[in-house]
C-alpha cells in the first residue's frame, strides 16, 4: 500500500500510523463489496430495501474515503501554487486537466474526477497486487521442491549479502515462470470488467447485437486442457518449456491476467514489478 501511495499521491504511512491502518481497511473494504451477492442487484423490487445493510455501510465508507482523498487533493494544490510539485500520479492529472470545466467532464466537477481517478488506480493497484502475492507465496509453501528450485536460483545470481534488484529480475527466470503460473492459476481478478458492443457484430459465427455485454471468464481460460495440460497442477516449468514464449502482457489470449487491447490493466508495469 505505501509503494502505490508514494506513487500516485506522495503519501507513506507508518505500520501503526491510525491513517494508514483506516485507509487500507477502506479500500479493502470496497474491494469486498464489489464482490459480494447482494439480493437488491438481481431483484428489482427490493431496490428499495436495503437488505443487510450495504448501501448504509458503502455511503459511510465512500465518505470518509472522499474526507481522505480531498485532503491530499487540497495539499497538492497547495503545493502547485508553491511551486513545490512531487510529480506524482495525482499531480500528472492536475497538469492535464488544468482550466477544466465540468461541461468537460459531462457534469461532474474537476475535483471530483481527480479523486475517482486516483481512487481507482490506488485500490485496483493495492488489491490485486495483494492477491496475487498472497497466491504466489501460498502455493510456493505447497509445493516445497518449487520453492527450493527459486531459493536456489536466488542464491545463484543475487547471493545472500544483498537483497534483490530490479536489475536482478532478467536473470531470474525461474522465478518469472513462478509469478506466470501464479496468475495462470489464480488471477487477480477471475472475471475481467464488462465489454459492451458498440454496433451490431458477427464474432465466430454469432450475432451479437449493439450493447450486448461480455464478461471474459479468465479462470475458464487460463485452465483449458487443450491449452494447459494438467491445467490445475502449479507447474511453473511449463514457462521454460512449451509455454516459453508466452507473456502475461495481453499479446497471448491463452494467458490474460491483465487483460488485453486498450482497455487492459493501465498499471501492469507497475503491478509486474510490485510482484
Amino acid at each position: 500500500m505505501n509503494i502505490v501511495l508514494r506513487t500516485f499521491v506522495g503519501q507513506r504511512y507508518n505500520w501503526n500510523d491510525k491513517k494508514g491502518i483506516h485507509f487500507s481497511k477502506l479500500t479493502r473494504f470496497f474491494s469486498e463489496q464489489v464482490g459480494s451477492f447482494v439480493l437488491r442487484d438481481y431483484v428489482t423490487l427490493l431496490r428499495w430495501l436495503d437488505w443487510g445493510g450495504y448501501e448504509k455501510a458503502m455511503r459511510k465508507a465512500a465518505e470518509e474515503t472522499d474526507y481522505i482523498l480531498s485532503g491530499w487533493l487540497r495539499d497538492h494544490k497547495q503545493r502547485r501554487k508553491l511551486k513545490d510539485e512531487q510529480h506524482d500520479i495525482m499531480d500528472m492529472i492536475l497538469s492535464r486537466i488544468d482550466g477544466a470545466t465540468s461541461q468537460d467532464f459531462e457534469g461532474f466537477d474537476p475535483d471530483t474526477v481527480v479523486k475517482s481517478t486516483s481512487l481507482a488506480f490506488i485500490s485496483g493497484a493495492a488489491d490485486s497486487t495483494r492477491v496475487t502475492l498472497t497466491w504466489a507465496l501460498s502455493l510456493l509453501i505447497s509445493n516445497p521442491h518449487v520453492l527450493k528450485k527459486a531459493r536456489d536460483e536466488l542464491n545463484n545470481h543475487v547471493g545472500r549479502n544483498r537483497q534483490v534488484e530490479e536489475s536482478d529480475i532478467k536473470n531470474l527466470v525461474y522465478l518469472q515462470a513462478i509469478f506466470k503460473e501464479s496468475m495462470r492459476l489464480y488471477p487477480a481478478s477471475l472475471l475481467l470488467p464488462p465489454r459492451e458492443s458498440i454496433e451490431d457484430c458477427v464474432i465466430s459465427g454469432y450475432n451479437v447485437p449493439k450493447d450486448t455485454r461480455l464478461i471474459v471468464n479468465l479462470s475458464k481460460i487460463h485452465r483449458d486442457p487443450q491449452v494447459w495440460p494438467n491445467p490445475d497442477e502449479f507447474r511453473p516449468e511449463r514457462f521454460l518449456t512449451s509455454h516459453q514464449n508466452v507473456d502475461v502482457e495481453g499479446n497471448h489470449y491463452e494467458l490474460l491476467p491483465f487483460g488485453s487491447g486498450r482497455r487492459r490493466c493501465p498499471g501492469m508495469f507497475l503491478g509486474l514489478r510490485l510482484v
